[in-house]
């Protein structure tokens, strides 16, 4: 790359830790630092929760898939259409409602108002591990892009490229973060999703097509399978609709975007706007760039095809932009998770086990503290991680297995019980772990080849849920009903 691209990369990143500085000073409370003060606006939040679900991660991601199925690799978020608008239609309206009269700043906190204050503590550590573990695919992310584009001979300190870029990205985006807390977040979740957008759209992708020599030769270039949207097993669908779809009922945040919202009308057009932005502009988007990549670079791994792409094709100058561009689209989703992480042990574990730690005073502090100490833990899980995809789908994996069906519970079931969501979080959450650490087999009998380890903890889950809730119901008030 020309020093010229390096240094609109190095301006970019200057100006995003210039905004987390300015919200920084203005940050007073943790209402502002962690759901901005509960006035955002529609536009804002819905570029913002885009950003945050497709992020980096996704961006590379979806140019491996792009590579390996082609168009049919857009199904992959399809999934986030349908989990916005299903959110929309039938969880904004009580989320809003219950939230009405109250300061709500977690997802935890939501189930709070249902369940007993264990199972709120047990949603936390199962909703930060999993945020974590998502940060850290983010970063992964970040590393892979800069191991292609920015340092792809760099040693320094006998470090690789690729540890190296990871130290980078680590860095700048825990500072950003630890800085300016949820409101820095969102306003440059928008500006970054602009950018990543008109670059890939307006840059990227017809200055590969015109390397390639235009659709024509990328057509011949590739099997004919690659321009069918059926070109896809119907288990991996499945796969992609029960792991990602039900996310968007748990996701600490898109729960933080809720909050951020004064209203029910504000929130459900936010969510509305990030569902056409995930598909079909962003799906059809990253899998064509990764099918040029497979063109231009067909030797490459199928995730490092399009950064090594953009290293090696795009012009003076415009490298240096789409780089910032892709940058922008992974520090929009590993900020984002790393706020959902510092919130839950912040706000939902330490608050309420040492009240005495986290005082009025001191609670920004606090949060930036915890922000920074998960951050650093981030970037030595991302450094075991190999597979983007992979990282983000295992995390999102054990996330809903848990939590699915007591949230369920929570907002749509009378007879919910607080045992039964404890037992339900234990029980679905940890079967799909154990499977996906492999520490035990499946009975053959109830194995199905090819079904991914989610739906089998969210089987047990249900199950769970259904059973001991009705063999041990919690005495609660009415008005926990809303």
């Amino acid at each position: 790359m020309h020093p010229v691209d390096y240094l609109i990369f190095g301006f970019y990143m200057v100006v995003v830790l210039g905004v987390g500085f300015y919200f920084y000073r203005r940050n007073t409370d943790s209402k502002d630092y962690f759901i901005g003060g509960g006035r955002m606006s529609a536009g804002h939040v819905g570029l913002s929760i885009v950003a945050t679900d497709v992020g980096g991660g996704f961006s590379i991601g979806l140019g491996g898939v792009g590579f390996t199925m082609g168009l049919a690799g857009s199904w992959l978020l399809f999934t986030g259409l349908v989990g916005a608008w299903l959110s929309a239609v039938l969880v904004i309206p009580r989320i809003k409602k219950l939230e009405r009269g109250r300061t709500l700043l977690s997802y935890p906190d939501l189930l709070r108002l249902r369940y007993k204050p264990y199972v709120a503590l047990a949603a936390a550590l199962v909703s930060g591990i999993g945020y974590l573990g998502f940060t850290a695919a983010q970063l992964l992310a970040g590393a892979k892009l800069a191991a292609g584009t920015l340092l792809p001979d760099a040693q320094i300190a006998g470090l690789s490229p690729h540890v190296l870029a990871l130290l980078i990205i680590g860095v700048v985006t825990i500072l950003y973060t630890v800085f300016g807390g949820l409101k820095a977040v969102i306003y440059t979740d928008t500006v970054q999703w602009i950018v990543l957008l008109a670059g890939l759209i307006f840059v990227t992708a017809p200055v590969a097509l015109y390397e390639i020599g235009g659709f024509a030769a990328l057509k011949a270039a590739l099997p004919p399978s690659h321009f069918s949207l059926t070109n896809i097993d119907a288990l991996i669908f499945i796969n992609w609709m029960l792991t990602i779809v039900p996310i968007w009922l748990v996701g600490m945040t898109l729960y933080q975007r809720a909050f951020a919202c004064a209203d029910v009308k504000t929130a459900k057009r936010a969510w509305y706007i990030a569902g056409i932005f995930e598909y079909p502009i962003m799906a059809f988007t990253g899998v064509f760039l990764g099918m040029c990549a497979r063109v231009l670079m067909p030797g490459a791994e199928a995730e490092a095809a399009l950064p090594q792409m953009i290293h090696d094709v795009l012009p003076l100058g415009v490298a240096g932009i789409v780089i910032a561009a892709y940058f922008s689209a992974i520090m929009s989703t590993a900020d984002s998770c790393l706020m959902a992480a510092s919130g839950n042990v912040t706000g939902d574990l330490l608050r309420r086990l040492l009240p005495g730690f986290v005082t009025q005073k001191r609670e920004i502090k606090v949060s930036m503290l915890i922000t920074l100490l998960l951050g650093v833990l981030a970037v030595a899980l991302a450094a075991r991680f190999t597979t983007v995809l992979d990282a983000i789908l295992y995390a999102y994996a054990f996330m809903v297995s848990g939590l699915v069906a007591p949230t369920l519970g929570a907002l749509f079931w009378k007879r919910a019980s607080s045992t039964g969501a404890l037992i339900s979080m234990i029980g679905g959450g940890g079967l799909t772990l154990c499977l996906l650490l492999k520490l035990f087999p499946l009975p053959e009998a109830l194995r199905i080849t090819g079904l991914d380890s989610a739906a089998y903890g969210l089987g047990l889950s249900a199950v769970l849920m259904v059973a001991v809730s009705l063999l041990w119901p919690d005495a609660r008030k009415e008005e926990q009903h809303g």
